[in-house]
C-alpha cells in the first residue's frame, strides 16, 4: 500500500511536469509568448535532483512533449505533414530537454556545480546547432525565435548568432533552480548567480545600446499581397488580370511615395524574364519594381525566381531560391546571390532560404543594408517565420522588407524592429513605410557560429566530468549534505 510519502512525491511530480508543460505549450510554437519560455525549464530542472533519474528523465521529456503539442494543428492540418513526422517534430523538444536534465542532474550530484549549470544551456545549444546542420528547415525549430518581441535580448545574435539566446534561455532557470537545491554549497551557488546575473545584465544592456544607433539612411517601400488564382500565367485571361490588379496597387503605393515595391513569392508564372507593363511602371515612375514568378522558361525545369525592375536597366535582375520546402516546392535551386546597382545596396532572397544562415553570411559578406524577401506562409505562421527572416538582418546587419502570402507583411530594420506590418492570412494586404538603413558590419557575420563551436567543445568537457570514474559519488538522490563546487 502507498505510504503518504509516496503520494506526495507523485504529486509533486505531476505538479512539475504540468506547470512545465504549461508553459512550453505558450512559451513555444509559432505564437509564443517569450516570457514564459524563460520560466518553462525550470519546474523540472528544480525536480530533477529530488528524484530518481528515470523519473527526472520522464518529467522532463512528458512537460515538453505535451507542451509541443500546441503545434500539432499547425504541423498536421496546415502543413499537411504524415502524422508520424508529426509526432517526431512534437517529441524532439521533449528528447532535448530530457537528455539536458540527465546531464545537469548526474553531474550536480556528482559535485560539479558550475559545469552542471553550464551544461543544460551547453547541451541544448549543441544539439540546435547540429540539428541546424543536418536537418532540410536549418534553424526553423530554434527556440531564439520566442524571444522576437524581445528586442534587448535579440540584439546578442549580432555576436553569437541565435546560439547565444538559447543559451540564456535555459541558463537563467538552470541558475534560479540551482539556488533551491540542498546539492549545491552556499558558495557553488553564489558563483552560478553571480555568472549568469553578469551575462543576462551584460546581454540586455548591450542591446539596450545598440538600439539607440542612429540610421544612416530610409527607404519608403511598399509591399501588396493579393489572393490569386491557382493557375497565374501571364499568357492566360487569369494571370493578365492579376497582373492588371498588381499593377493597381504598385501605383497606390508609388503614390504613396514609395520607391521600391514588392509582391509575393510565385506571384506570377512566366517563359521568359520581361514583363513589359512593370517594366514600363518602373521607367515611367522611377520605382524599382520586384516581383515573384514562377519562371517556367528553363528547359531543365521550373524556377521559383524573383525578378526586379530598375529604372535605368534594360532587363530585371534576377534571382532563384536556394532552399526548397521539401516535398512542395517543385523547382530547380538557384545558387547565386543578387545585388542590385547603386546606392542603398539591396540583395535579393526568396522565403525559406532566410531559414539558413548561409544566406546571412553571404549578403553581410557583401555588405547588403537590405534584403528583398517575397514569401508563402501557410495562414497561422505568419509571425513566426517573418520573424526568423527578421532574425537573419539581426545577426548579419541588413533590413529586411518581406511580403509573404498567406502570412505577414513586413518591414524591419537590421535591429530587428519592425517599423510596418499587415497581415494577409486571411486576404488582401498591401503597406508602405519608411525603413531605416544602417551601415552595419557584425561581429557574428565576420567569425560565423563560433558560439555554436564553443558549445560544442564545452559540452564535451561536461561529458568527461559526468562519466568518467568518480571515487566518491553522492550515493542517493535524497542526501541533504552540500555537494562541491
Amino acid at each position: 500500500m502507498a505510504s503518504k510519502h509516496d503520494y506526495s512525491a507523485l504529486q509533486t511530480w505531476f505538479a512539475a511536469t504540468a506547470l512545465s508543460a504549461l508553459c512550453w505549450w505558450f512559451g513555444g510554437g509559432i505564437h509564443p509568448q517569450w516570457w514564459l519560455t524563460w520560466l518553462a525549464p525550470l519546474p523540472v530542472l528544480w525536480l530533477a535532483p529530488r528524484v530518481r533519474a528515470r523519473s527526472a528523465a520522464l518529467s522532463a521529456f512528458v512537460a515538453y512533449t505535451a507542451g509541443a503539442f500546441s503545434a500539432w494543428t499547425y504541423l498536421h492540418t496546415y502543413i499537411g505533414l504524415p502524422w508520424l513526422f508529426d509526432v517526431y517534430a512534437i517529441s524532439a523538444s521533449g528528447v532535448m530537454l530530457m537528455l539536458c536534465v540527465l546531464l545537469y542532474r548526474r553531474l550536480l550530484l556528482r559535485g560539479h556545480t558550475l559545469a552542471a549549470a553550464l551544461a543544460v544551456p551547453t547541451m541544448w545549444v549543441a544539439i540546435e546547432y547540429v540539428t541546424n546542420l543536418t536537418s532540410p528547415h536549418a534553424t526553423f525549430t530554434n527556440i531564439s525565435y520566442t524571444q522576437m518581441d524581445a528586442l534587448a535580448v535579440i540584439q546578442i545574435a549580432a555576436i553569437t548568432g541565435i546560439w547565444g539566446i538559447g543559451f540564456l534561455l535555459l541558463l537563467l532557470p538552470t541558475a534560479v533552480a540551482l539556488q533551491a537545491t540542498p546539492h549545491a554549497s552556499k558558495r557553488s551557488r553564489v558563483t552560478v548567480a553571480v555568472l549568469t546575473a553578469i551575462l543576462v545584465a551584460g546581454t540586455v544592456a548591450y542591446g539596450g545600446w545598440r538600439l539607440q544607433a542612429p540610421a544612416t539612411g530610409t527607404m519608403r517601400i511598399g509591399l501588396v499581397s493579393l489572393q490569386k488564382p491557382t493557375d497565374a500565367a501571364l499568357s492566360e485571361p487569369k494571370g493578365q488580370a492579376l497582373e492588371a490588379r498588381y499593377m493597381e496597387a504598385f501605383g497606390r503605393l508609388a503614390n504613396d511615395g514609395a520607391h521600391i515595391v514588392l509582391d509575393t513569392e510565385t506571384t506570377f508564372a512566366a517563359a521568359d524574364t520581361s514583363i513589359p507593363a512593370f517594366s514600363q511602371m518602373s521607367k515611367q515612375r522611377d520605382l524599382i519594381v520586384a516581383s515573384g514568378v514562377d519562371f517556367y522558361g528553363d528547359p531543365h525545369g521550373h524556377r521559383n525566381m524573383l525578378m526586379v525592375f530598375q529604372p535605368g536597366a534594360t532587363s530585371p535582375a534576377t534571382y532563384n531560391k536556394h532552399h526548397l520546402l521539401p516535398g512542395m516546392d517543385p523547382f530547380i535551386p538557384g545558387d547565386n546571390y543578387t545585388m542590385l546597382q547603386g546606392d542603398p545596396r539591396i540583395g535579393l532572397a526568396i522565403c525559406k532560404d532566410m531559414d539558413f544562415h548561409d544566406i546571412g553570411d553571404a549578403y553581410a559578406a557583401r555588405r547588403a543594408q537590405l534584403l528583398l524577401v517575397p514569401a508563402s506562409d501557410f495562414t497561422v505562421d505568419g509571425w513566426l517565420h517573418s520573424r526568423i527572416a527578421i532574425m537573419r538582418g539581426v545577426e548579419s546587419g541588413f533590413a529586411v522588407a518581406r511580403a509573404a502570402h498567406a502570412g505577414r507583411l513586413t518591414l524591419s530594420d537590421d535591429r530587428g524592429r519592425v517599423v510596418a506590418e499587415a497581415s494577409s492570412e486571411a486576404g488582401d494586404a498591401e503597406l508602405v513605410g519608411d525603413l531605416p538603413l544602417h551601415e552595419t558590419h557584425t561581429f557574428y557575420a565576420q567569425w560565423g557560429d563560433w558560439f555554436a563551436w564553443l558549445d560544442l567543445i564545452a559540452l564535451t568537457a561536461w561529458l568527461v566530468l559526468a562519466f568518467v570514474p568518480h571515487k566518491a559519488p553522492m550515493e542517493n538522490p535524497g542526501q541533504t549534505h552540500p555537494a562541491r563546487a
